[in-house]
């Protein structure tokens, strides 16, 4: 009972540690605008809208579990003859565990993609792109045990004297940058990388009126898509995030299978496993999670589902189980007389 009473707190422990820092999908690659501002307007369509939904530690925390969501839409307006202007939005939030530790964001973003060779079919841009957002942190402080509730012999008394934060709310502006480059080689193939820089302005964290400044985080992904055969091509990727004494990297690749006989009319289907890596707070290194992952794509619209398996020393207590998401997004294309194919987000 003891060791599993140990390795339930150490589980919500390690939980709050992620989530005190950002938010994080297994997805990363279909939620663009969370990803990298530079990603705003970077599609081969005008118009797209994405869904993301994350939820985490169900299997133990039940109606505790983590839960995260976001919601985004964005679209490329177009500048002379090759180049364009991005422009979007995203609303996204979390809350976590008992204390119903919470933020909710909105945010606006732009990006300006500059053409620097090549044509149509074959091209390379150089985009950049920024964002500002409204966030606002909240904790429900009556769920919470303090020591003085706990006798120091198992017993707990809920009744017992507890401690109050002065403000269990607050708002904070917070500013991002980003630049990406891609290279297309043809309608099926093409190779991007990128970085981002999140929380330029350090805003304060605390609930008491103290200095803690929120960490800046860096944000490092590369992917591509190409096509192995003529119905089946691969989707690797990969991304790091650095964030005060944290990190994690999540790496992998999908099996991409082109479905029907009309390239007029898209559909493919994915497959994919990824592993995310990140760090202990004391020392050392760990394998966090196993992702498995699907993906749908039908003409404009595109479905995917992970779960994420957990293989760290956290399996004794939540049995291998770590996290689902659900994700989706929808293109509107219309007609589009000049551009470049751009990767598949």
């Amino acid at each position: 009972m003891k060791k599993t009473t140990l390795l339930f707190l150490t589980i919500c422990l390690f939980a709050a540690s992620i989530q005190a820092q950002d938010i994080h999908f297994s997805q990363f690659y279909m939620s663009p605008l969370n990803l990298n501002p530079a990603l705003t307007g970077v599609m081969n369509c005008n118009h797209r809208l994405v869904a993301n939904y994350r939820n985490q530690w169900g299997s133990i925390l039940k109606q505790n579990a983590y839960n995260t969501y976001s919601a985004s839409y964005d679209q490329k307006l177009p500048v002379g003859r090759y180049d364009y202007f991005g422009v979007g939005g995203t609303l996204w939030g979390d809350k976590a565990g008992a204390s119903e530790f919470a933020t909710l964001q909105a945010r606006m973003s732009g990006s300006y993609a500059k053409k620097m060779g090549g044509y149509r079919r074959k091209a390379h841009y150089l985009v950049l792109g920024a964002d500002v957002g409204v966030s606002q942190r909240s904790i429900n402080s009556a769920n919470l045990q303090w020591p003085s509730q706990h006798n120091g012999n198992g017993g707990f008394n809920p009744g017992g004297p507890v401690e109050t934060i002065d403000d269990p709310s607050f708002y904070f502006v917070d500013l991002s940058a980003g630049a990406l480059w891609f290279s297309v080689f043809d309608e099926d193939n093409n190779f991007y990388f990128g970085g981002a820089f999140s929380h330029l302005n350090r805003a304060n964290q605390s609930f008491e009126n103290q200095n803690i400044p929120l960490y800046s985080k860096f944000t490092f992904h590369a992917g591509g898509e190409f096509m192995v055969a003529q119905r089946m091509g691969i989707v690797p990727g990969l991304v790091t995030f650095l964030q005060g004494p944290s990190f994690q990297v999540n790496g992998g690749t999908s099996f991409k299978f082109l479905l029907g006989n009309s390239r007029r009319y898209h559909q493919a289907f994915q497959l994919g496993a990824w592993a995310r890596v990140s760090n202990r707070l004391d020392s050392g290194k760990l394998m966090d999670a196993l992702i498995l992952s699907t993906r749908f794509d039908y003409e404009q619209f595109t479905i995917g589902f992970s779960y994420d398996i957990n293989t760290s020393n956290l399996r004794a207590a939540s049995n291998g189980n770590g996290a689902f998401e659900f994700s989706m997004l929808y293109k509107i294309c219309g007609p589009e007389r000049r551009g470049v194919y751009c990767p598949n987000f």
